[in-house]
Formats: structure tokens, C-alpha cells, sequence
């Protein structure tokens, strides 16, 4: 894979990914409540626990992205022989 088709991939797999972050957080926007029951069928966990955890995982999916996607593909970009 040649640096120029490195750098296409991470650029695509950053916006794919920010997509699902978005998509992820407008889910559990609108649909907040019908989640909450249907995760506390299964685990017993308040309604402050639930947001925890929903809003923790999508720090970590974000700094991720961040980390395994934006940042390469940036350092690419800044290549000066690129």
C-alpha cells in the first residue's frame, strides 16, 4: 500500500467512524428511555449508571478514532515527502 492510498484509508475510516459516533449518540438522544428499559431487563443498573456507561464508552470510542485514525492520517498529510 503506497503512503497516498494509507493516507485515502485513514481519512475514510475517520469519517466512517465519526459517522457511528454520531449515529450512536443520536440513538441513545432519541431513543433514551426504550434503551434504558431494555438494558435494565437485563442488568440491574440506575438510570445515572446507564448514562455513565453509554457516555464513557463513546469517550473511548472517540479517543480511538482520534488515536488510531486522525492522528496517522494527519501525520501523513504533514509529511514533507509526501
Amino acid at each position: 500500500m503506497t503512503l497516498p492510498e494509507l493516507s485515502h484509508f485513514l481519512l475514510c475510516c475517520t469519517i466512517l467512524n465519526y459517522v457511528i459516533l454520531v449515529l450512536w449518540f443520536l440513538v441513545f438522544l432519541c431513543v433514551h428511555d426504550g434503551l434504558e428499559r431494555l438494558h435494565s431487563r437485563w442488568f440491574q443498573m440506575t438510570r445515572g449508571q446507564f448514562d455513565a456507561i453509554h457516555y464513557g464508552a463513546m469517550a473511548v470510542y472517540k479517543i480511538g478514532i482520534l488515536l488510531l485514525n486522525l492522528v496517522p492520517y494527519v501525520v501523513l498529510q504533514l509529511m514533507p515527502w509526501r
